[in-house]
């Protein structure tokens, strides 16, 4: 049996159901650890679900934060130093990169044990551990008029890949690289791929590639 909700019965649901309910809509989402650190020298790193493609020639992402309301330290370190790292997430780690998401008043990289791994000439640190690892610069932000989110564009510079899930195509095996997936706020979970298909086209049949 199908459980239906209006815009209404959402709005006068209790939060915490309504918070729950409408961040599971968009199912399996992307998890990133993303790694700033401040002018002062302080390392933060916090995880994100809401990580997407933008462009590739030229490469670019994009992430969104919630409204800038109260001190958020990984949106202001971007702002104010214009670096990021983007780092996948692995089931030898999820639970200290769930961790990381407490609010610490120093770095989380040592709060959680996390080890930091730099590149030369690149200002953010990159979690050592993550198969899959991007360096990013900021291109511009925007706050979204909807609600004030505010969406943060990088340039991706620098990209570091396990090379047992780098395919020769340039794809990238999420299986062989281990990545974890998240599903609300809370709830994580191992990919299980179905199927690699072969480009769409009228009246040609699709072919299993993996």
């Amino acid at each position: 049996m199908m459980k239906y909700f209006n815009k209404a019965s959402v709005m006068e649901a209790e939060s915490f159901f309504r918070r729950d309910l409408i961040n599971s809509l968009a199912g399996y989402k992307s998890l990133n650890l993303i790694g700033t650190k401040s002018k002062s020298g302080i390392t933060n790193l916090s995880p994100f679900s809401q990580v997407f493609h933008i462009g590739a020639s030229p490469p670019l992402v994009g992430v969104l934060f919630r409204p800038h309301t109260v001190e958020r330290h990984t949106l202001e370190n971007i702002i104010e130093t214009e670096f990021f790292t983007l780092n996948h997430v692995t089931p030898d780690f999820y639970k200290q990169a769930h961790q990381t998401a407490a609010r610490y008043e120093g770095s989380e990289f040592e709060a959680t044990g996390l080890e930091e791994y730099y590149l030369d000439g690149f200002y953010a640190p990159f979690v050592s551990l993550s198969p899959l690892q991007v360096g990013c610069q900021l291109l511009e932000t925007q706050t979204l008029k909807v609600n004030g989110t505010e969406m943060v564009i990088g340039a991706i510079e620098h990209i570091r890949v396990d090379e047992k899930g780098l395919r020769e195509d340039g794809s990238l095996d999420l299986n062989a690289l281990g990545t974890v997936t998240v599903s609300g706020l809370d709830e994580y979970h191992i990919g299980k791929r179905l199927s690699k298909l072969s480009y769409p086209k009228p009246g040609k049949e699709l072919e299993e590639l993996l």
